[in-house]
């Protein structure tokens, strides 16, 4: 079990609302009106923060102060730490019976694939308030207040249990005109056509030409950093996109997009639910796990 600091280094809340307000606004006159105090309680409860962590937060020249070093980097922290404490008692209001979960989610995943089948989830369980959160890259789940996360890459989280969801496979994707312009017909076509890059999956173009068996050189062209810009890309004729099937099915259908090179690869990273083992018998994480994994059966 974690220890808890000893109590002499926890300040009261309103000493350390009275300093995060001073620090943000700048202005003891601006965090007494904010606070809806007189500026000498301000004052006071920042000498006494100061008195008890023993160290110097403002430098106080006349009528005006400003953040010492020290001060700064403590300011950073306790930002930090009031919104986590606010979020979870919002959290708290909002479901007096707990069941909350704060959810990362990868952007295009999130929207195109879990948002539309949560509906489902929340139906079979009422009682669980389900909070999402974009994550593009793993993170420190103890410097977060964060229960899961959706998870694409390799099998590597630290400090986090890794369950498999499922396996994707991309396709080189382009708009109908782009393709018949360039009169695109076998794989080494593309060598020659723009493309377009996921910076999240820097060397996907190369593995795509290995796998397809095509001999290259450098393989440059526009980056983008999500799915959902990247593919609008590819719609407008700027090039061809390397596209998960499963998250593209509608433009593939509609004819928005369509395959330059019917050729798919199967990813060799793998979409996973991440969660600190802490967490793991969290009952509404348990009741999510559960049912994102029949979500995926039906699907596969």
């Amino acid at each position: 079990m974690t220890m808890l600091p000893a109590r002499r280094f926890l300040p009261s809340l309103s000493l350390l609302a009275a300093f995060e307000a001073a620090a943000r606004t700048g202005s003891i006159t601006a965090a007494a009106r904010e606070l809806d105090l007189t500026q000498s309680a301000v004052s006071r409860q920042i000498k006494a923060l100061e008195s008890q962590l023993g160290v110097e937060l403002f430098l106080r020249e006349r009528q005006t102060i400003r953040l010492t070093v020290a001060g700064d980097g403590y300011a950073r922290e306790i930002r930090e730490a009031l919104r986590r404490i606010s979020s979870a008692s919002l959290n708290l209001r909002a479901n007096p019976h707990g069941g909350t979960l704060n959810l990362a989610i990868l952007p295009t995943f999130g929207a195109r694939w879990l948002a539309p089948r949560l509906g489902h989830f929340l139906a079979l369980n009422p009682g669980i308030t389900i909070n999402l959160v974009t994550r593009i890259a793993p993170f420190d789940f103890r410097l977060d207040s964060i229960d899961a996360a959706i998870h694409f890459g390799d099998a590597v989280w630290p400090g986090a249990e890794l369950m498999f969801l499922m396996q994707e496979e991309t396709v080189p994707a382009c708009s109908p005109a782009f393709k018949a312009a360039h009169r695109i017909a076998e794989p080494g076509d593309l060598l020659s056509v723009p493309l377009l890059h996921l910076t999240t999956r820097p060397d996907a173009w190369e593995r795509w030409f290995t796998h397809a068996e095509v001999p290259f050189g450098s393989v440059h062209g526009m980056l983008f950093d999500q799915f959902a810009t990247v593919s609008q890309a590819a719609i407008g004729g700027l090039g061809v996109a390397l596209l998960p099937t499963f998250l593209f099915r509608d433009e593939l259908e509609r004819g928005n997009l369509v395959a330059a090179i019917d050729q798919p690869m199967a990813s060799q990273q793998r979409y996973y639910l991440a969660c600190p083992k802490e967490r793991a018998s969290y009952p509404p994480l348990v009741a999510f796990r559960d049912w994102i994994l029949g979500e995926v059966t039906k699907t596969s």
